[in-house]
């Protein structure tokens, strides 16, 4: 069977559950080709990609939220639409989608099956968590970016049929965990100099940062910041006490299942990490609203707090993509 398998290079979660996706793809003897689209990933795939685009990526910001104006500038209508005209869907026989913008419209354009296998599937689902407050244009980008003709979601529990628990990757299943000294933290939009700045602030307490900012590791008012790298997050979060991240989908997923510590700060104006906000306080996950002086005692109580929250996310990754086969014939 001729598949198509296209990933959204935009953050490193949707490469990094890839890196486990498409082992299972070749192990089925499909005839698998790999598109990446997007331009903010900070991890590669050890894998040929035949169709390597631009596509459609939202630009993270330095104050908590996506950039809006440098999107704007980046996202450029003519060769987008090129992208797409240019991608020939109907050559495949099974066309997977990670949340991928251009493989999904050109699949629509052709009125192309494309099976959806994404996080953000199941967060368009009734039974999925939402935020208290309703924001109409982001669910609508969500819904819209990157159509699909059926749904297959992964999300922090199972809200219905079709949606399963998260893809723990390998290098997270097989990492050897243990208590350490210090806290890993991730937040791409967040510039170092303000998270240094309120980190500082906590006195005690070693840091590790990692940045989508600097490309070389430094230290300030004695908190390590280091460029992003896939074996040393891995690392720092198996020995952590405890993980700061934003709301994403796979760093969240990562520190429960590894019985970490969390506390999230989804980004700001990105429907999507508001949802996930609300799915993971309604685990029993904190949550602070944005990394500011007022958020402070949330912050420090959650250093005092030694609470986990127990999950269970069992390897189901091959079965799930058994049963995309299965509905796709």
């Amino acid at each position: 069977m001729k598949t198509l398998y296209a990933i959204q290079g935009t953050g490193n979660g949707h490469l990094s559950r890839a890196r486990d996706i498409i082992p299972i793809l070749k192990k089925k003897q499909l005839d698998l080709d790999i598109l990446v689209s997007g331009t903010q990933a900070d991890i590669q795939i050890p894998h040929p990609i035949k169709f390597q685009l631009k596509g459609w990526s939202f630009i993270f910001g330095k104050k908590g939220g996506v950039d809006v104006w440098r999107t704007f500038q980046k996202t450029n209508s003519a060769r987008l639409q090129k992208e797409i005209k240019s991608i020939p869907v109907s050559d495949y026989d099974l066309i997977i989608n990670d949340f991928e913008p251009v493989s999904a419209w050109a699949s629509k354009l052709k009125q192309k099956q494309c099976v959806a296998l994404s996080h953000q599937s199941a967060v368009l689902s009734p039974n999925a968590p939402m935020p208290k407050k309703p924001d109409p244009f982001g669910k609508m980008i969500l819904q819209n970016y990157a159509p699909s003709t059926k749904r297959f979601g992964l999300h922090f529990k199972s809200y219905e049929e079709n949606i399963f628990t998260p893809i723990i990757r390998e290098d997270i299943r097989n990492v050897l965990t243990k208590e350490g000294g210090h806290y890993t933290v991730y937040l791409p939009s967040y510039s170092d100099k303000k998270i240094i700045n309120i980190l500082s602030k906590v006195k005690g307490i070693n840091w590790e940062i990692f940045s989508k900012h600097n490309h070389s590791e430094y230290v300030s008012k004695k908190i390590r910041i280091q460029p992003i790298s896939n074996e040393g997050f891995v690392q720092s979060m198996a020995t952590s006490c405890g993980i700061l991240c934003g709301a994403g989908f796979e760093t969240p997923a990562e520190a429960l299942y590894m019985k970490k510590k969390l506390l999230v700060i989804p980004m700001k104006g990105q429907f999507e990490q508001q949802c996930n906000g609300a799915a993971l306080q309604e685990m029993g996950v904190p949550l602070i609203k944005s990394l500011k002086v007022k958020h402070l005692d949330q912050l420090k109580s959650w250093v005092e707090d030694n609470s986990r929250i127990e999950v269970d996310y069992p390897n189901i990754t091959e079965s799930i993509i058994d049963q995309i086969l299965q509905e796709s014939v």
